[in-house]
C-alpha cells in the first residue's frame, strides 16, 4: 500500500504544480483601446489524503487509501497601463479608511480649483 500511496500524492502534486503556474496568478494581457489590462487572479489551494490498514474477524484484511486536491481562483483586479502610467484597478469594492485615502487626491484638487476661482473673482 506504501507505494500507491506515494503514487497518488505524486500525481495530485503534479496536479497542483500543472494547474498553478505563474500564468494562472498574472494572466495575458490585452488591450483596450489606449489601455493595456492583465488580470491578477488570487489562487489557493488544498491537499489532503490517507490511508489505513486493518483485520476484521469476520471479513479478513483489508486496506483502504484516499486523496483530495481542490484549488480556488478569485479575481482580484487588473494592472493597467497607458503610456508611462501604471495603475491597479480592483474588482474588490474598497471600504473604510482606503477608500478615504484614495480620494484625498480628488478632493485636494477640487480645494485649490475652488480657491483659485474664488481668486480669480476677486
Amino acid at each position: 500500500m506504501e507505494t500507491n500511496f506515494n503514487v497518488v500524492i505524486e500525481k495530485l502534486t503534479e496536479f497542483l504544480h500543472r494547474e498553478a503556474k505563474t500564468g494562472t496568478v498574472v494572466g495575458e494581457q490585452f488591450i483596450l483601446g489606449e489601455f493595456t489590462c492583465v488580470p491578477v487572479v488570487r489562487v489557493g489551494m488544498g491537499l489532503g489524503s490517507g490511508g489505513g490498514e486493518g483485520d476484521s474477524s469476520k471479513n479478513g484484511k483489508g486496506q483502504g487509501l484516499g486523496a483530495g486536491v481542490g484549488m480556488g481562483i478569485e479575481p482580484i483586479g487588473f494592472l493597467v497601463t497607458k503610456g508611462s502610467e501604471i495603475s491597479f484597478i480592483s474588482t474588490h469594492q474598497e471600504k473604510g479608511i482606503s477608500k478615504m485615502f484614495d480620494k484625498v487626491p480628488d478632493l485636494i484638487k477640487t480645494l485649490l480649483q475652488k480657491k483659485e476661482s474664488d481668486e480669480t473673482k476677486n
